[in-house]
């Protein structure tokens, strides 16, 4: 398997196309992407409008955010390559439709986050994932799977 099948432009172009835009994308840069996998990163800042009110005093990445953050990557990034690869004119929208996550450590703010997402299928413009969300030391703060199915865009 080639660690980085997707040249920087290309991996650049896909993070473009995400259909979720600040403030609600979690994804800064798409590290290494192929048919099989993705490494993307994250860093949360602090100024994201969720931390306000989770927790006032002692702020805590919400684990629906997390979650989020690794189904950008793991299906919707990924989902748009694949679906590149087999049909470049097609225009479709991922819908997230399922997980099976475990939440292990608290990201707090200033945080960067490295999300690794491993294809387990991809059919029918439906694709599932093994994802990962580690912190800056390497510690696994969460994984499991996600799923999701891609919708034409009318």
């Amino acid at each position: 398997m080639v660690a980085n099948a997707c040249p920087e432009a290309e991996r650049k172009s896909i993070l473009e196309q995400i259909p979720q835009k600040p403030p609600f994308r979690f994804l800064n840069e798409i590290q290494e992407l192929s048919d099989d996998h993705i490494v993307a990163k994250y860093r949360f800042t602090g100024e994201e409008f969720f931390y306000a009110g989770h927790f006032p005093g002692d702020p805590v990445t919400p684990g629906v955010i997390l979650l989020e953050a690794m189904a950008q990557a793991g299906l919707v990034a990924l989902g748009i390559y694949l679906l590149r690869k087999e049909r470049p004119e097609a225009k479709i929208r991922t819908l997230f439709s399922e997980c099976a996550v475990e939440f292990l450590a608290m990201v707090r703010p200033g945080e960067e986050v490295s999300i690794r997402g491993e294809k387990v299928y991809w059919r029918r413009n439906k694709l599932q994932s093994r994802v990962e969300l580690r912190l800056e030391d390497g510690s696994l703060a969460a994984s499991g799977t996600v799923s999701g199915m891609g919708v034409a865009v009318l």
